[in-house]
């Protein structure tokens, strides 16, 4: 592991700090996984189909991201699969990008990544599927017992502020645009607004139809 990490900062020397860090988790219901279920199997008794399926998936993304320019051209990625407790990969992406391609301005973060909930009738699909992947908790005040809370604060630092444009923050990411026009859903007994949306890119999100975390950095802790 350790050798892997002076890798990566040999990466990020030669190339520059990460613009992108991405995680992406597998989703057990995907319909390449349900599908090839017998009948009375669950995702988790058949760890070679979901590990497949992921495995094309990721694959495909990475392609995506390196040689389809999704954010525009690439010059270096790092990646690596993590396996959840309970079984699931994930994947943790940090891509640097050629000066050409790099996020210059608030505006350029909000083209690329958003942290608030769609509109419902204009956007149906994106709304249910920020519902169902992008909402964290609810955890704090909502539910104290929930995994995230340390101390009595969630590790992850949600709810976050409400905020009418995207500004760079103190540390290496920016703070995004989540505006208070009164959207919000009822999860688990519990009403979130936009301050409890973990970022993401709508269109990578509405083609993987997983958890899909897109963060802007600018700095090397996101390589440890």
């Amino acid at each position: 592991m350790q050798r892997r990490l002076l890798d990566a900062m040999a990466i990020v020397q030669r190339w520059g700090k990460p613009d992108y860090f991405i995680t992406m988790t597998c989703n057990p219901y995907w319909e390449e996984i349900t599908h090839n279920l017998m009948p009375g199997q669950l995702p988790q008794d058949r760890p070679d189909l979901v590990t497949r399926v992921y495995k094309a998936k990721q694959r495909d993304m990475m392609d995506l991201l390196s040689k389809g320019k999704h954010f525009g051209e690439v010059a270096a990625y790092v990646h690596v699969t993590e396996f959840q407790k309970r079984g699931l990969p994930h994947e943790h992406i940090l891509l640097i990008m050629k000066t050409n391609s790099k996020l210059a301005s608030p505006d350029d973060y909000d083209r690329v990544i958003s942290a608030e909930i769609p509109d419902k009738e204009k956007h149906p699909v994106l709304h249910d599927l920020v519902v169902k992947h992008m909402l964290h908790g609810p955890c704090g005040e909502l539910k104290k017992s929930c995994p995230c809370m340390i101390e009595g604060q969630c590790r992850f630092h949600y709810p976050r502020d409400f905020c009418d444009a995207t500004q760079q923050g103190k540390d290496s990411y920016p703070i995004y645009r989540r505006r208070d026009d009164g959207r919000g859903v009822r999860i688990r007994g519990a009403n979130l607004d936009n301050r409890w949306v973990v970022p993401y890119n709508p269109s990578l999100l509405m083609r993987y139809n997983c958890h899909i975390n897109v963060e802007a950095c600018s700095s090397i802790n996101a390589v440890k």
